[in-house]
């Protein structure tokens, strides 16, 4: 499965909660409530390199709804900072970029994303747009079912024939269902757990049959465990792996946030 794509699957995982906050002037929103929208910015070390991370508020015109744009930049000086056991992936260029438009509405906590990723490396990227439902809370526990579809897009893709496809092409569609979870665990530290399921549905032969990690289909994971240092900051730690690879081969990052 090409990274983009999984990152892509994965990324409304910090964009759910029960409740859903606008920003408003400079009071302060809870950060561990991930449907809460509010201005920030963002970095971290990985171990591919150093990520950096914008969020802008935005008035969506509409009543009770709430929006968001979040621009992240990853894999700045792999070569330098990461430390990946594959060091063939490494190098001080940055490797991706991804764009998010994020809605949620006031009333019913019922969210939308439109996620734009794209592998400077591969030459791959997806568009997906999603919708997520907030269900009621239990105890301390959180859980959000979310469903989407995407395209895939990429510049000489390989076609049917064996031949790459010259200049960007559009190989294939396809859909991802999945649940995230938040856990309160105290007032300053909460952890998450997110399953996610992709799927091509059309396209080339060869999209449809090894679009992600050379099969038609693959669960993903992810794991986050935050803390909250102050009403304005907290630090993050996230791995990511999928059924095709082990928990320590995955990805791992530490970053911190902060709301403006």
């Amino acid at each position: 499965m090409n990274k983009s794509l999984y990152f892509s699957a994965i990324g409304a995982a910090c964009l759910l909660s029960v409740q859903v906050a606008y920003a408003e002037g400079n009071e302060v929103q809870d950060m561990s409530d991930p449907l809460a929208v509010f201005t920030q910015v963002g970095g971290g070390i990985t171990d591919k390199g150093l990520n950096l991370k914008v969020g802008k508020t935005y008035d969506t015109g509409k009543d009770n709804v709430a929006g968001m744009n979040v621009l992240e930049i990853k894999g700045i000086g792999g070569e330098t900072f990461g430390w990946h056991n594959d060091e063939s992936r490494l190098n001080d260029s940055v490797d991706s970029f991804r764009l998010r438009n994020f809605s949620a509405n006031l009333k019913n906590g019922r969210g939308t994303q439109l996620d734009l990723s794209y592998d400077l490396n591969s030459e791959f990227g997806s568009a997906s747009y999603s919708f997520i439902q907030a269900l009621p809370k239990i105890g301390p526990l959180q859980l959000y079912p979310l469903a989407g579809a995407g395209v895939a897009f990429g510049n000489n893709v390989m076609g049917d024939d064996g031949d790459f496809v010259s200049g960007y092409s559009i190989p294939g569609t396809f859909g991802l269902v999945g649940t995230y979870t938040k856990i309160e665990l105290t007032d300053n530290i909460w952890i998450n757990y997110n399953p996610m399921y992709m799927a091509t549905l059309s396209g080339s032969d060869t999209y449809k049959e090894h679009g992600f990690e050379n099969d038609d289909g693959v669960l993903t994971h992810e794991f986050a465990v935050s803390y909250q240092i102050t009403p304005r900051a907290n630090v993050r730690y996230f791995a990511n792996w999928t059924e095709n690879t082990d928990f320590s081969d995955g990805d791992h990052r530490v970053e911190f946030n902060y709301q403006l």
